[in-house]
């Protein structure tokens, strides 16, 4: 366990159907946090997105650690909606993780080893290393191919040029295929990983901006590269610790995130890996992102879970835990008590309460016009104040 495997990552486009908070797009705030009447899908609740908003800025900074939030209101007034606002505005840096009170039960692991996968979700390590890239513009590419099929393989050389050098590499077989996948031509800037071989496109050279080839609009122009070809340069990879644990404790390795079976993972592989992290933080290879767990339904959970969040909180790497209910005084799940929200009194001191309000026909009035708009349906004027009337 001397090294930690990571996985590499790919960029995938992502397909977003239309769900019930897929109009959201933020917490709909001004540069000062002032919470803006309709704005990036929110409408109303303006205390409560303030509130959010500081808390946000709070965990941007690094300020907030080891407290929790909760979002506390009657059902339908937009717990879910500044849980999911406060997700977007941190951006895809921060984890974020989601998770309903009620799926804990109904999961094949235990409830607490459910618990701390979803802690383990919300906290990101980014790793720093450094790489040799050789970066330059393509001034030629010249490939000899045989003229019998299957005789001998692919041959070529390529030039490349920074404002201070030029150099010919001689190219194999596995780097013609790439260079032809990324259909790379003369005046092409390019970077090329010498320990993978991958080669990225970074845009095409200004001093082809006024050739009279066919370009599309999305066409990037950069500057020939300066200095040397050879580079050094450091490289940030995003992971979170779940997907480390995970990497390091199956034995098909990281094919277990694509399948979700991850099982239980044993208490010895998370502390070895929270070494090797706090090893790599001493030696400024990585640093830690806390993120955002948010748990739905909290009243859901029973005592055993709220005493575990109790002590999962004081942890050092701990993210910062955002709760939602829509009960008032209710008894505590397991135990015969009393108390506001379902939540035992040690977690309810530990929580910054954020109160939502129910909407006013206004606001219910511009929220279906912004879900009308999402969902690409057209409806009438009556039917609005229809449906605005039921919504009171």
């Amino acid at each position: 366990m001397a090294e930690l495997k990571l996985s590499e990552s790919r960029d995938l486009t992502r397909i977003e159907r239309i769900g019930a908070h897929s109009h959201i797009r933020g917490l709909g705030l001004d540069s000062s946090l002032e919470a803006r009447d309709v704005s990036e899908g929110m409408v109303g609740q303006t205390h409560a997105r303030k509130a959010a908003g500081v808390i946000l800025q709070m965990i941007k900074e690094g300020k907030i650690a080891g407290r929790a939030i909760l979002l506390a209101g009657q059902p339908g007034t937009g717990k879910t909606a500044i849980a999911m606002g406060m997700a977007k505005s941190l951006g895809l840096e921060t984890p974020f993780a989601m998770l309903s009170g009620s799926e804990l039960f109904s999961l094949e692991m235990s409830k607490t080893e459910a618990l701390m996968q979803a802690f383990r979700k919300s906290i990101g390590v980014r790793i720093k290393e450094e790489t040799e890239v050789i970066e330059g513009e393509v001034v030629e590419i010249q490939i000899d191919r045989p003229a019998v099929s299957g005789a001998a393989s692919k041959t070529g050389k390529l030039t490349l040029k920074t404002t201070d050098m030029e150099t010919v590499y001689d190219l194999g077989v596995k780097m013609i295929e790439a260079l032809g996948k990324e259909k790379v031509q003369s005046g092409d800037v390019i970077a090329i990983d010498k320990a993978s071989g991958k080669i990225t496109k970074l845009g095409r050279s200004f001093s082809r901006s006024r050739d009279y080839d066919a370009m599309g609009p999305q066409t990037k122009f950069v500057q020939c590269p300066d200095g040397e070809l050879q580079k050094r340069k450091e490289v940030v990879h995003c992971v979170t610790l779940h997907e480390i644990d995970v990497i390091n404790s199956r034995t098909q390795g990281f094919l277990a995130l694509f399948t979700g079976d991850t099982g239980e993972i044993r208490a010895e592989v998370r502390e070895q890996i929270d070494t090797k992290v706090a090893e790599w933080r001493e030696e400024g290879k990585a640093e830690i992102v806390p993120g955002v767990l948010f748990i739905d339904e909290v009243h859901m959970l029973d005592i055993e879970c709220f005493s575990f969040l109790n002590r999962a909180l004081e942890n050092e790497m701990a993210p910062i835990l955002v709760v939602a209910t829509n009960r008032g005084i209710t008894t505590i799940r397991g135990t015969n008590y009393k108390s506001a929200h379902g939540i035992p009194i040690d977690l309810l001191d530990r929580l910054l309460i954020i109160s939502t309000q129910p909407y006013s026909a206004d606001e219910i009035r511009k929220i279906l016009d912004i879900r009308c708009q999402e969902e690409d349906v057209e409806m009438s004027e009556d039917a609005k104040q229809l449906l605005t009337k039921i919504g009171t």
